[in-house]
């Protein structure tokens, strides 16, 4: 039987079948590499929101995304703006952590009675009661902000005050300059109110109990309380300021039996309003 002769080169099936069997492969590692690169991509994509807002890294200085300050609007603060693109507005952003309220600095709003509006009570001699509540209500202002109170003065029928919100506000006012001989007790002294009809009737209690008792410890002035009117209970300012906001009005004294006191010595008296200001903001106890 004649021998059959095997030849080495290879026909067109052959070919096909090896040249399949190497595509083939190499299909499978591109895939595996695309699927790989395709979790990089999205692992990275995670990441560059944060890069994207980042300032460019000082050579051989560390990079963070930690704010160097409590304060909101600092230069050390990162955020994305809200007027970014599609794109980056649906990537989360990075800002400044905010002081919690009962960490943040006490507000207090000072109203200096009729300032920028009228007089006040006027003495014959022409002591007008406006230069007696400003002297008082200035001083008062340095004492708080040497306390490291954030505080606000107010004129009387200020524009700041619609919807104010504060921690405390206190108007300041001093009494008729009439000498009232007969009257029982005599017209000498000092008193406090709130609103009649308060939406935080507890704090404006303890305000008004702070109020009365450090004034009275620190003047020694009687508390005149058979003349506290409906002008004080229903004073315009109350129903101009935000209701959250516990607020009291202090009439220091009369200008004519407690004169001495109200124009020689007004930095007591702003010193005895601030001991009930800061009653009341330290949440002391007033028995």
């Amino acid at each position: 039987m004649a021998r059959q002769r095997v030849s080495h080169v290879k026909g067109p099936t052959d070919a096909t079948d090896g040249s399949g069997s190497l595509i083939v492969r190499l299909v499978v590692v591109i895939a595996c590499v695309a699927a790989v690169g395709a979790m990089v991509y999205r692992a990275r994509g995670l990441e560059m929101p944060v890069a994207s807002v980042l300032p460019a890294p000082v050579e051989g200085a560390p990079l963070t995304t930690s704010s160097p300050g409590p304060a909101a609007g600092s230069s050390g603060e990162i955020t994305v703006s809200p007027q970014a693109s599609a794109e980056s507005a649906a990537l989360p952003s990075i800002v400044a952590p905010t002081l919690s309220p009962s960490a943040q600095t006490p507000r207090v709003g000072i109203v200096s009675g009729h300032w920028g509006h009228d007089t006040g009570a006027e003495c014959e001699d022409g002591l007008l009661e406006v230069d007696v509540n400003l002297d008082i209500a200035t001083q008062l202002v340095q004492i708080l902000l040497s306390r490291g109170y954030e505080v606000d003065l107010l004129q009387e029928f200020d524009a700041r005050l619609h919807g104010y919100y504060a921690d405390v506000l206190v108007s300041i006012h001093a009494d008729s300059c009439q000498p009232f001989p007969d009257a029982n007790p005599p017209m000498s002294g000092f008193k406090v109110a709130s609103v009649i009809d308060s939406s935080v009737p507890d704090e404006e209690m303890r305000l008004v109990t702070c109020m009365a008792r450090r004034y009275a410890d620190r003047t020694g002035m009687y508390y005149h309380a058979s003349t506290v009117t409906p002008d004080m209970t229903q004073y315009h300012t109350f129903y101009e300021i935000d209701p959250r906001t516990p607020a009291a009005i202090i009439e220091t004294g009369f200008m004519w039996a407690d004169r001495e006191i109200l124009t020689q010595q007004p930095g007591l008296i702003a010193q005895a309003i601030a001991d009930g200001i800061v009653c009341f903001l330290a949440g002391e106890e007033t028995p």
